[in-house]
C-alpha cells in the first residue's frame, strides 16, 4: 500500500517529513501493516513489531491502521472501475490490496490492451491514486507482473509467456503467505524456477496443496474464476461523453437513447427486463446506482425511462450531479422470456387492465422504493394469520391459478394481528358463546354459525410444538354487528380452560 505522509506544523516549517507507518494488532502485538515510500527506503519491514521499528528508526510517524475504511474505499473504487469492464473483482487474498479487472472483450473499445492499460492508469492518476498494473492471461501472472515490474519489464506478460516471465521471480510472486515463503527459503527454494520442475509429491508434503495450486493457476494450467463485485448483466448499453453532462434533461435523454438500444438487444433475445440498473459515473470518482424492478418482463423504452424519472423525482434535493457524468450505463440485471405482444389495447382503445396495474406498480416502486409497495402471497397453511405474507409487488408475479371455491363471507376482510383476547360465556364448555366482552363492551349474541375447526398441519407438528386447535364461530350481536371469534384449545383433550379471542370483524 502506498501512503502519503501528512505534515505537522513543525515539520512544515522545517521542510522535513517523517516516514509514515500504519500499525495494527497482529498476533497480540502492534505491528507495521503498511509504510510510505520514505519508510520503505529506510528499510522498515511490513510485519515488524512497532517496538523494533521505533528502536531502529525513532523518527517514525505512527498512525493506527483502518482495515474497515480501506475495504470501504476499495469497494467504492471497484464500483468506479466498472467503467472499464463490468467484471471487476477484489484482490483480497491478503486483505484489501487491489482490484482484478477482466478485460476480455473490452480492449478493442480502447484501441487495444496497451492503450487500455494506459487509459486505466491515467484515470486512477486523475483521482490522485498511485497504482501498479499488470496485464496477463491469468490472474496469478497479472498479480505478479503488477508487483514485480522490475523483473518483468513493462508489467505486461504476453499470452503463452507466463512460465518464462514468472520463473525468475521470487516465490512471493505466487501469492503465497510469508510463513510458507520463509519455510521454502530455508530449504534453499527462493525463486519460481526452483520449484517449477521439482517433483510434486515432496513439495506438497512440505508446503501443502496451496503452493501447487497457485503455481498451476499462474501458469494457466488450472482455471481461476473471478468473483465479480456485481453480477454481470446479460444486456447492457452505455455512452461515454467527451464533456461531462449534469442537467437532468440531458441525463433523461441519454437514458432514453440507451433504453432504445437495450430493448433492441432484448427483442433479439426474445427477453424482457425484470430488474434495470442505471449507473452514472461522475468525473470525480463517485458512482450513482439507480435500480428499478418491474412486475412483469419489460422492454418498452418509454416505460423504462418513466421508471427512472420517478427515481429522479424521489431523490429530490439529494440528487447531486457534481461536476457532471462522463459515462452513463443502462443494464438489464435480470431478464425473463417475453413473447412479442400483438396489441397493447383492446378494441375500444383502452389499455389492458393488467398492463395498467403493472405500470402503476412499477412507478410506485420506483418512486417509493420496492420495499414499500407490497403484494400478498398465498402460503400453504390453514392458520388464518399465516395464510399470506407480504412480498415486493414489483418482483412477484401473481400465479395464474383459479381462485379456490369458498363460501362468500366466511372470512372477514380485516383480521387483528395478533388476535385480541375476549371474555366469553358459553352454555357448555365446547359450545358457542352466549355473550362476550370485548374492549370493555358487552355483546349479546343472537346468531351463531360454526364451529369451523382449524388445526395445525401435521408436517409442521413434526418440526415444532403443536399449537392448540381452534374452533371458529361467526356470530352476530343484537346491534347487527358480525364478528369472527375462536376458542383456543379443545376442552378436555388439550386444555381444561380454553381461551377466547377476537380475530376479525365483518363489514
Amino acid at each position: 500500500m502506498v501512503l502519503k505522509s501528512p505534515r505537522s506544523e513543525e515539520d512544515a516549517s522545517s521542510g522535513r517529513v517523517k516516514p509514515l507507518v500504519l500499525v495494527d494488532t497482529v498476533k497480540n502485538a502492534l505491528r507495521v501493516t503498511a509504510c510510505d515510500p520514505l519508510a520503505a527506503e529506510l528499510g522498515v519491514p511490513v510485519g515488524e513489531t512497532l517496538a523494533d521499528a521505533r528502536a531502529a528508526y525513532p523518527d517514525l510517524d505512527v498512525r493506527p491502521a483502518d482495515p474497515h475504511g480501506d475495504m470501504a474505499a476499495l469497494l467504492k473504487l471497484a464500483d468506479w472501475s466498472r467503467r472499464f469492464t463490468p467484471l471487476v473483482g477484489l484482490d483480497d487474498i491478503f486483505g484489501p490490496e487491489g482490484l482484478i479487472l477482466d478485460i476480455t472483450g473490452c480492449a478493442h473499445l480502447f484501441e487495444g490492451e496497451a492503450a487500455m492499460r494506459a487509459t486505466v492508469e491515467a484515470a486512477y492518476a486523475r483521482l490522485g491514486l498511485t497504482v501498479r498494473t499488470g496485464l496477463a492471461d491469468t490472474v496469478g501472472a497479472a498479480w505478479a507482473a503488477a508487483r514485480y515490474t522490475g523483473q518483468t519489464g513493462s508489467g505486461v506478460i504476453a499470452p503463452g509467456a507466463e512460465r518464462a516471465a514468472l520463473l525468475p521471480l521470487p516465490l512471493a510472486a505466487l501469492r503465497l503467505d510469508a510463513d510458507r515463503v520463509a519455510g521454502l527459503e530455508r530449504l534453499g527454494l527462493k525463486t519460481v524456477a526452483d520449484i517449477a520442475d521439482k517433483p510434486r509429491a515432496p513439495l506438497t508434503a512440505r508446503a501443502g496443496k496451496t503452493l501447487l495450486k497457485r503455481l498451476a493457476q499462474a501458469f494457466g494450467d488450472e482455471g481461476e474464476a473471478i468473483t465479480p463485485r456485481l453480477p454481470v448483466s446479460p444486456a447492457m448499453a452505455e455512452r461515454i461523453f467527451a464533456e461531462p453532462i449534469a442537467r437532468e434533461e440531458d441525463i433523461e435523454a441519454t437514458a432514453k437513447a440507451l433504453a432504445e438500444r437495450l430493448t433492441a438487444d432484448l427483442e433479439r433475445r426474445g427477453e424482457g427486463a425484470r430488474t434495470l440498473d442505471l449507473t452514472l459515473f461522475r468525473v470525480d470518482g463517485k458512482v450513482t446506482h439507480l435500480t428499478a424492478g418491474t412486475s412483469r418482463p419489460l422492454r418498452e423504452p418509454t416505460r423504462i425511462v418513466r421508471l427512472f424519472k420517478e427515481k429522479f423525482a424521489a431523490a429530490g434535493s439529494d440528487w447531486d450531479a457534481g461536476f457532471g457524468f462522463d459515462l452513463i450505463r443502462l443494464s438489464a440485471r435480470t431478464t425473463e422470456p417475453l413473447d412479442p405482444a400483438q396489441i397493447t389495447t383492446d378494441l375500444a382503445g383502452e389499455v389492458d387492465a393488467d398492463e395498467a396495474l403493472s405500470d402503476l406498480v412499477d412507478r410506485l416502486s420506483a418512486r417509493l422504493g420496492m420495499d414499500y409497495v407490497l403484494r400478498l402471497r398465498l402460503s400453504d397453511t390453514h392458520i388464518p394469520e399465516q395464510a399470506s405474507d407480504p412480498v415486493q409487488a414489483a418482483l412477484y408475479e401473481v400465479p395464474k391459478v383459479p381462485e379456490p371455491e369458498t363460501e362468500a363471507g366466511t372470512r372477514p376482510l380485516h383480521l387483528f394481528s395478533p388476535p385480541e383476547p375476549i371474555e366469553a360465556l358459553a352454555e357448555i364448555p365446547d359450545g358457542p358463546p352466549l355473550r362476550f366482552r370485548w374492549r370493555r363492551m358487552l355483546h349479546e349474541v343472537t346468531r351463531v354459525e360454526g364451529p369451523e375447526r382449524i388445526a395445525s398441519e401435521w408436517w409442521r407438528s413434526l418440526e415444532t410444538e403443536t399449537p392448540p386447535t381452534r374452533d371458529y364461530f361467526r356470530i352476530e350481536d343484537r346491534d347487527g354487528a358480525r364478528f369472527w371469534v375462536f376458542r383456543n384449545g379443545l376442552y378436555g383433550a388439550e386444555t381444561a380452560d380454553p381461551r377466547w379471542y377476537m380475530h376479525g370483524v365483518f363489514p
